[in-house]
C-alpha cells in the first residue's frame, strides 16, 4: 500500500521511536532495580500465568464501580486487541499485496472484532472523559488535607488522564476512519458493520481524496503509536503492562499484606525500614509505575473515609511524581535524598493506617501501599525512635509484662469463675487442642467473657484441651504493625520456644483472636514456628456441623456479623462465623461492606493502643452506624479488638444493640 519513499520514512521513524523507547524504558528499569531486595522470577511459568490472568481480568475491577468497570473492560480489551491490529496494519502497509487471511473466515472474524473493539474503545474513552472532566466524579479527587505532590494537586493527574485518553481516542479513531475510507475505496464489507456505516459518508468523494483518507488514517494511527511509545513510562498508561508485571514479580504472600521478616543477626544491615525512596523494595517502586491513579484504594480506606490525612492512592501518586521529576538523575545513579515523610505522606497519615489491607485487596494492578507504610513505621521506630507517645505504654508492657495491657495479674484469672477446671499444658500434656487465650482474653474484662465462652464450648463438646497459662506471651502483632519489628522478633522467638516445648507443633491450636491467628499461623513460620491453628469460629462451626454441640435453634433474633479484617480479608475466613450463627437459629442480615470487603473497626495496626488520628469521624462509629442500619438486634464479632471498638461505639450510641462474640452467642444458644 505504501510507496517506496513512504516505506523508507516509516522504517526511519520506527528506528527513532525504538531507540527513544529503549532509553525511557531503560530509565524505568534502572530506577526499579535501585530498590531493596529483588523482583521475583522463580516459578516463572506460574508467575507468568498470574500476570496473564491479571491482564485478562483487569485485576478483577468488576468488584467495584461496576458501570465504569464495564467500560474499562471494553477499552482495555480493545486496546490490547489493537496490538494485533497494529502489527497487521504495518504488514499490510509494508508488504505489497498482503491482506490478512483475505477470503478466509478467520480473516473475516478478525475484521469484525477490530470493528467492534474500535467502537467499544471510542465509546469507553468518551465515557471516561465525560466522567472525569464533565461530571467531575468525586471519587477521582483527593481531599485537601492529604499530602499530594504539587503538580498532581494542580491538575497533573487530570492532565495525564487527558493525554492518555486523547492518545487512545485518536489512535483508534484514525485507524477506524482509515478502515471506513478503505471500504469506500474497495466496496462494502459486511464484516465491518460500523466502519461500513461510516463509509457512506465518503460516498461520492473523489478517488484521490478517499485514497488520501486511507493513507492519512494509516499514518496517523501508527504514527501516534511510534510517538507515544517512548513516553509510556512517564504516563499512567504504563499500568497496561506494569500491572501484570507487578502481579508476576511481587513476593509470595501466604496472606494478604504479609511483610518480610527483618534479619537482626545480619550485622551488615545498616538501615531497617524505609526512610527514602530507594530504601523501599523493588516491588514497591514498581507499584509507583503500575499505579493507574484510579483512587479505588482511597475509596475503601477506613482512615480516608473518616477524614484522616491518609490516602493510599496519594502515596503511590507522590512516589510516581517524585520519580518523574528526577527520572534521568535517578536512572543515572543520583541520590534520592528526600525523606518519604517529606513527599509521600505525612506523619499523621503514617500513624492513621489500621493495616486493614483493603487498599491491597482492591488494587487492580497489585499495588501494596500498606507495605510501604509498615516499612516507613519500621524506620521511624527502629532508626529514629519516633512514634506516638501512647505506643510507648504498649511497648513497655510487652517488654516487661509480656502484654500490651501492662497487667501484672495472673493470666488464668479469666478461668476462675468457671464451674469446671481449665487445665494448663503442665497439667494435661496429652491435650488435643491448645487454646491460645491471648492477652485480650487474659486481661480485658469483655474479652475474658469470650475466653470463658470458648472454654465452655470446648468443655461441652468433649474436646481435650489445655492452655499455656502463665507461660503465654503476647504474639507481638501490635508491635510489628507499629513498626517495632525487634520487639516482635523477641516475643515471637520466645513464644516459638514455649510452643515447641509444649508440643504445639504436633497438635492443633485454636484462638479467639484473628491477630494471634495470623501471627502464629502465618508469620511465625518464617522464624521456624509451624503450627496448625484455627480461629474459634472455624472450630465452632465444625463442632456444630458434627453435632457435638446441641443448640436450641429457636432464637429467631436478627444478627449482623462484623468481619474482622485479619480474619476475612487477610485470611479469607468468611463462611465459618456465619455458619455458626445460622445454625444457632439466628437470622443473618448482611452489612453492605461485608466478607472480604468488610470495613475496619479501627483498632488494627496498633491503633488499639493510641489515640485515633484527627479526622471527621471515628472509624468505629462509622462501622457501628452501618451495623445499626441493617435493623439487626445483635452485632456479632469475632475479634477482641473489634469487640472493644464496637462496645465503645455501642455505649456512645446509648446501647442501641447487643454486641457479642460468636462464642458468647453460641453458648447462649446451647
Amino acid at each position: 500500500m505504501l510507496s517506496p519513499t513512504e516505506k523508507s520514512l516509516f522504517i526511519l521513524l520506527v528506528a527513532i521511536s525504538l531507540v527513544a523507547t529503549y532509553n525511557t524504558f531503560g530509565q524505568m528499569i534502572k530506577i526499579i532495580l535501585r530498590g531493596q531486595g529483588e523482583l521475583r522470577f522463580d516459578n516463572f511459568a506460574r508467575r507468568a500465568w498470574d500476570g496473564l490472568m491479571a491482564l485478562a481480568t483487569q485485576g478483577r475491577i468488576i468488584r467495584h464501580r461496576k458501570i465504569s468497570s464495564i467500560f474499562h473492560y471494553g477499552v482495555a480489551y480493545g486496546f490490547i486487541f489493537y496490538g494485533l491490529v497494529n502489527i497487521l496494519d504495518v504488514l499490510e502497509g509494508m508488504i505489497t499485496g498482503f491482506h490478512f487471511l483475505e477470503g478466509n473466515i478467520i480473516g473475516s472474524l478478525y475484521r469484525l472484532l477490530a470493528d467492534i473493539f474500535s467502537v467499544l474503545v471510542l465509546v469507553g474513552v468518551l465515557y471516561f472523559i465525560l466522567r472525569r472532566f464533565a461530571a467531575h466524579d468525586p471519587v477521582l479527587s483527593t481531599r485537601d488535607n492529604v499530602k499530594l505532590h504539587p503538580k498532581a494537586r494542580q491538575g497533573g493527574v487530570w492532565q495525564d488522564s487527558l493525554v492518555v485518553a486523547v492518545f487512545i481516542f485518536l489512535h483508534v479513531g484514525f485507524r477506524f476512519l482509515g478502515s471506513s475510507f478503505l471500504i469506500a475505496q474497495h466496496g462494502s464489507d459486511s464484516w465491518q458493520p460500523f466502519a461500513n456505516l461510516l463509509a457512506n459518508a465518503w460516498a461520492g468523494w473523489p478517488a484521490f481524496a478517499v485514497n488520501f483518507g486511507v493513507h492519512a488514517g494509516w499514518w496517523l494511527a501508527l504514527g501516534l503509536i511510534l510517538f507515544f511509545l517512548p513516553y509510556f513510562p512517564f504516563t499512567k498508561h504504563a499500568h497496561l503492562f506494569m500491572g501484570p508485571f507487578n502481579y508476576m514479580t511481587r513476593p509470595e504472600r501466604t496472606y494478604l499484606g504479609q511483610i518480610e521478616t527483618l534479619d537482626f543477626e545480619d550485622e551488615s544491615i545498616e538501615q531497617f525500614g524505609a526512610a527514602r525512596l530507594f530504601d523501599l523494595e523493588q516491588t514497591s517502586i514498581t507499584d509507583a509505575f503500575a499505579c493507574i491513579m484510579c483512587n479505588r484504594c482511597q475509596e475503601v480506606c477506613p482512615a480516608y473515609n473518616t477524614g484522616k490525612e491518609l490516602s493510599p492512592s496519594a502515596i503511590e501518586v507522590n512516589k510516581r511524581y517524585y520519580i518523574k521529576d528526577n527520572m534521568i538523575e535517578f536512572a543515572n545513579g543520583g541520590p534520592a535524598d528526600a525523606p518519604l515523610l517529606d513527599f509521600a505522606l505525612s506523619q499523621s497519615a503514617l500513624w492513621a493506617c489500621t493495616t486493614c489491607g483493603a487498599c491491597i485487596d482492591i488494587c487492580p494492578v497489585g499495588n501494596e501501599p500498606m507495605i510501604d507504610i509498615l516499612n516507613i513505621r519500621r524506620d521511624q521506630v527502629l532508626m529514629e525512635s519516633s512514634f506516638p507517645d501512647e505506643l510507648k505504654g504498649a511497648f513497655v508492657g510487652m517488654e516487661r509484662s509480656a502484654n500490651p495491657w501492662q497487667s501484672t495479674e495472673s493470666r488464668m484469672e479469666w478461668a476462675k469463675s468457671l464451674d469446671f477446671p481449665v487445665p494448663t499444658v503442665d497439667e494435661n500434656p496429652d491435650y488435643d487442642y491448645l487454646f491460645w487465650v491471648g492477652c485480650a482474653g487474659a486481661f480485658d474484662p469483655e474479652s475474658q467473657k469470650v475466653a470463658r465462652s470458648m472454654a465452655t464450648i470446648l468443655h461441652e463438646a468433649g474436646i481435650n484441651f489445655a492452655v499455656l497459662g502463665e507461660a503465654e506471651m503476647c504474639t507481638g502483632d501490635s508491635a510489628r504493625r507499629a513498626g517495632n519489628e525487634y520487639l516482635y522478633y523477641e516475643m515471637a522467638m520466645g513464644n516459638i520456644e514455649t510452643l515447641n516445648a509444649a508440643g504445639a507443633d504436633k497438635k492443633k491450636m485454636v484462638t479467639t483472636c484473628p491477630h494471634c491467628f495470623t501471627t502464629i499461623g502465618k508469620e511465625y513460620g518464617e522464624l521456624g514456628g509451624h503450627y496448625d491453628i484455627y480461629h474459634h469460629t472455624q472450630l465452632i462451626a465444625d463442632l456444630v456441623g458434627k453435632g457435638k454441640l446441641t443448640l436450641n435453634g429457636d432464637k429467631l433474633e436478627k444478627v449482623t456479623f462484623h468481619d474482622p479484617c485479619y480474619l476475612g480479608r487477610h485470611n479469607g475466613v468468611v463462611d465459618a462465623p456465619r455458619d455458626a450463627l445460622t445454625q444457632a437459629g439466628f437470622t443473618l442480615l448482611e452489612m453492605d461492606r461485608s466478607g472480604t470487603n468488610s470495613f475496619c473497626c479501627g483498632a488494627g495496626g496498633a491503633q488499639m493502643w493510641k489515640e485515633e488520628e484527627h479526622g471527621a469521624e471515628a472509624v468505629n462509629l462509622n462501622r457501628f452506624a452501618e451495623a445499626q442500619g441493617t435493623g439487626a438486634e445483635v452485632l456479632a464479632v469475632g475479634c477482641p479488638f473489634c469487640g472493644t471498638m464496637m462496645h465503645d461505639a455501642n455505649r456512645e450510641e446509648g446501647e442501641a444493640m447487643q454486641v457479642k462474640d460468636v462464642a458468647q452467642i453460641i453458648v447462649d444458644a446451647m
